[in-house]
């Protein structure tokens, strides 16, 4: 069955590539942060077309190198910057980051109907 989407911008790796270097060389001159989107932009894509490509085992080794280079930056930004909110919003909407909380509860419960049957327990509902 044909692609009956639009054709893909990048069939070449070494293109894409190219644009990734210039993207990142560009920031470090102008001492701008990487950011998903300036990415996107610089690939003159948006983040679910980055995805997509990220789904191609032809791709997916460059696409994942410069993601993972972008999430190095922002995770240093967390260690050193006071003002992370930010950061921390992106790492978990980006990179699949997430805050995990374990409870644990310790006890007895005390059940009063414990041991009732079915027909003892219809019997205190219907008093």
């Amino acid at each position: 069955m044909p692609n009956k989407g639009r054709p893909k911008k990048y069939t070449e790796v070494e293109i894409m590539q190219q644009k990734i270097d210039k993207y990142f060389n560009e920031c470090e001159q102008k001492n701008e942060p990487y950011t998903i989107t300036g990415l996107a932009l610089a690939l003159e894509l948006d983040r679910k077309s980055i995805n997509n490509y990220a789904k191609d085992s032809k791709f997916f080794p460059t696409i994942k190198k410069a993601k993972l280079k972008v999430e190095n930056y922002l995770e240093k930004r967390l260690i050193n910057d006071s003002s992370t909110t930010g950061i921390i919003f992106n790492l978990k909407n980006n990179f699949a980051w997430s805050d995990k909380q374990q409870i644990e509860h310790s006890g007895n419960v005390n059940n009063p109907f414990e041991g009732l049957s079915t027909e003892e327990l219809r019997k205190i509902l219907n008093e």
